[in-house]
C-alpha cells in the first residue's frame, strides 16, 4: 500500500525473542518483518516460530529466510500460506537468456501451490560475483518477485551506483536493498529501492531492535518524496 516499505530482519534465536522484537517492529511503524537464524535455531524450528507468529499477528505481513536450503527445496517445505520468502540467490546467470537454475525453482513453487512474495538475491553479499549488474537484474524480473541485493557484507552499505544501475534496469519493478540501510543514510537509496530489509542499522545488537532506531528510519521513508 505504500512506494516505498521497510521490513526488519529478525534474527531469530528463540520464539519468544522473534515474536517479541516482531511487536517492536510492528508497533514501530514496518510494513512487515523478515525472520532469519544464523544457527541459533536450526530452520525447521525457524517455520515452526514463523507459524507462531502468523498466528499471534495475522494482520501483520511476515516473510522467512532459510540460509540452510536452496531455493528449489525451499519451497516443498514452506507451511501453507508463507507470505514471503527471501533468498540470497536466485540463481539467475547473468550471461544468457536461458535460466534453466531459476526454472526449476519456479517448478517448484508451482508444485507446491506458492502464492507469496518472493524475494530473490542477485548481486547479493557471500555470492559469487555478478559481471554485469544491470543484466542480471534485468534476467531476474521474470523470475521473481521482487529483486533482492545488498552491500558487500552484513552492515556494510552498499554503493548507490550499484543500486541505481540495477533499479535503472528493472524500471517498474520492485528492488529490494538487504544490508547496511540506516536512518542515516537511507536517503541515498530511496530514489530507487522499494523495499528496505534492514537489522544492523536499527538493532541495539544482533538479536534486539531499536524501537527509536526504526523509528526514525520509518520516518525518513515515510517523508521521502
Amino acid at each position: 500500500a505504500r512506494p516505498r516499505v521497510v521490513l526488519p530482519i529478525i534474527h531469530v534465536a528463540s520464539r519468544e525473542q522473534a515474536l517479541r522484537n516482531a511487536a517492536v517492529a510492528r508497533d514501530g511503524g514496518a510494513d512487515g518483518v523478515f525472520l532469519i537464524s544464523h544457527g541459533a535455531v536450526g530452520d525447521e524450528e525457524l517455520l515452526r516460530i514463523y507459524v507462531a507468529l502468523r498466528e499471534s499477528m495475522p494482520s501483520f505481513w511476515a516473510g522467512v529466510n532459510c540460509l540452510s536450503w536452496a531455493p528449489e527445496p525451499l519451497f516443498a517445505r514452506l507451511p501453507p500460506g508463507t507470505q514471503g520468502v527471501w533468498t540470497d540467490n536466485a540463481l539467475i546467470d547473468e550471461s544468457t537468456d536461458e535460466q534453466p537454475a531459476a526454472a526449476a525453482v519456479r517448478q517448484s513453487q508451482e508444485r507446491h501451490g506458492w502464492q507469496g512474495l518472493y524475494f530473490g538475491g542477485v548481486a547479493f553479499k557471500y555470492q559469487r560475483h555478478v559481471r554485469d549488474l544491470a543484466a542480471a537484474a534485468r534476467r531476474a524480473v521474470p523470475w521473481v518477485d521482487v529483486v533482492t541485493t545488498s552491500g558487500p557484507g552484513t552492515g556494510q552499505a552498499a554503493p548507490p551506483a550499484k543500486v541505481r544501475a540495477m533499479k535503472e534496469a528493472i524500471g517498474a519493478a520492485p528492488l529490494a536493498l538487504a544490508s547496511g540501510v540506516t536512518p542515516e543514510n537511507v536517503n541515498d537509496y530511496l530514489p530507487w529501492v522499494d523495499a528496505f530489509l534492514v537489522s544492523t542499522g536499527i538493532s541495539y545488537d544482533f538479536e534486539e531492535l531499536d524501537p527509536a532506531r526504526l523509528a526514525d528510519l520509518v520516518r525518513v521513508v515515510r517523508d521521502w518524496r
